[in-house]
């Protein structure tokens, strides 16, 4: 007979309402804590900002979504889609990348029809997750509902699913502390109207460094885009009037001249920091046994299960560049059938053994240790993997075949414009 378990789920983003309809399906009873008032996550906009710009006062209010107005989602709506819940097109529109009001409709439609919404407690944030003394699996979750209550509630298992999109990383630009001009991070940015008539740098060019900086161009007197590359020649961008390429930041100085290592240099107003994003848990308390370092979460048997804490403690969404969406729902069938006992996990000594294994294969292929979690090019081999686990087949041919495609057209086009072209094969294909 299967084992039902209380279960906690830290967050109702995309992976905690997953979590808990694979949790639920199961058998088990579970609790959502959602510190805002709304479901959705990363996906629920907020035009709030917060009042550092950076990210990196610790006192200031926290601002847990990261979108921007005009964001569209980097993968197409097939790829977003659960295996038995497809994300269609609204209304018979051929667009592939919607934007995230459409994301979010979809989440809460998700959430409604699996009878999620009335299992997520809103406006109950964690401040504390920590195991039961006098209990050897027991789990005690502290929560804050204003700022003069708090209840605690015990709970057999955790599955924290709480984002990794919010505690910005900036660039380590030498010279930066004497430099005149304002910072920011790309977490703080909503709309480019505050860069009118501005001269603006932006570091990073993934898909979130180029969105933005033609959002900016739209408004901005000049955007210089400053890729990881120390090799980039200055471009043109895009046939761009505006927008420019430009190699790696060298250093800026007092006179708020930023210099590229080609020698070049731009006089700034700006310097938006679109450099991704560090794993947050500080309401998590494992005496060390779980812990964050240069971004690598661990130790945690294949990205889930803390070894010495499983499988009472699990993690979900801690891996990227895969098929997001499919990824979360099958690592939460996994932990919904070791919660009740369907699958059994190897044992403490082999799971960490599988993690050292793994962490020293990155360290031989001279792979950062920052980077432990990304998939590339094995995000497949991974989620055939889970999906072996909980008895299903392999991922289907035919999402394998659009994210392939997907990733060698972005390879030759570029991510600046590889959603409209996309969009235009599609549409013509299907014509």
């Amino acid at each position: 007979m299967a084992e039902s378990r209380k279960v906690a789920v830290i967050g109702a983003g995309v992976a905690g309402l997953v979590t808990a309809r694979e949790l639920q399906r199961s058998g088990h009873k579970v609790t959502v804590f959602e510190k805002s008032n709304q479901l959705g996550g990363t996906w629920a906009y907020n035009p709030k900002i917060e009042t550092d710009p950076l990210g990196l006062d610790p006192n200031r209010e926290i601002i847990h979504s990261s979108l921007y107005k005009s964001l569209r989602t980097n993968l197409p709506r097939q790829l977003m889609s659960f295996s038995d819940y497809p994300f269609n097109n609204e209304n018979g529109k051929l667009i592939n990348f919607p934007g995230h009001e459409e994301v979010l409709k979809f989440l809460t439609e998700f959430a409604k029809d699996f009878g999620i919404t009335e299992l997520i407690r809103f406006n109950s944030e964690v401040v504390r997750v920590g195991r039961v003394e006098y209990e050897e699996d027991g789990w005690v979750v502290e929560l804050k509902s204003d700022e003069l209550s708090s209840e605690e509630k015990v709970f057999d298992s955790v599955v924290i699913c709480n984002g990794h999109y919010t505690i910005p990383k900036v660039a380590n630009i030498p010279g930066i502390n004497n430099w005149p001009g304002k910072q920011m991070h790309s977490h703080n940015y909503r709309v480019p109207e505050p860069f009118k008539d501005q001269i603006v740098v932006v570091i990073g060019d993934g898909p979130s460094g180029l969105d933005i900086s033609r959002d900016i161009a739209t408004v901005a007197k000049q955007v210089h885009l400053s890729t990881r590359s120390s090799d980039t020649e200055v471009s043109k961008l895009d046939n761009s009037a505006n927008l420019w390429n430009h190699s790696k930041i060298d250093r800026a100085n007092e006179s708020g001249e930023v210099i590229f290592l080609d020698g070049s240099s731009i006089h700034a107003d700006i310097i938006l920091h679109c450099t991704g994003y560090k794993y947050d848990f500080p309401f998590l308390e494992t005496n060390g046994i779980v812990c964050v370092d240069d971004n690598r979460v661990g130790p945690l048997y294949k990205h889930v299960f803390p070894p010495k804490l499983s499988p009472c403690l699990s993690f979900v969404g801690i891996p990227y560049q895969t098929i997001i969406f499919l990824m979360f729902e099958l690592q939460t069938k996994w932990i919904a059938q070791v919660l009740s006992g369907k699958v059994l996990l190897p044992s403490e000594e082999e799971m960490l053994t599988d993690v050292e294994d793994h962490n020293m294969h990155l360290e031989v292929a001279g792979i950062p240790k920052h980077h432990t979690h990304r998939l590339h090019p094995r995000e497949m081999e991974y989620m055939d993997w889970l999906a072996a686990q909980v008895g299903m087949p392999p991922v289907g041919a035919s999402l394998k075949e659009m994210y392939w495609s997907l990733y060698k057209f972005v390879g030759e086009v570029g991510f600046s414009s590889y959603r409209d072209l996309w969009d235009f094969y599609s549409i013509n294909s299907d014509a």
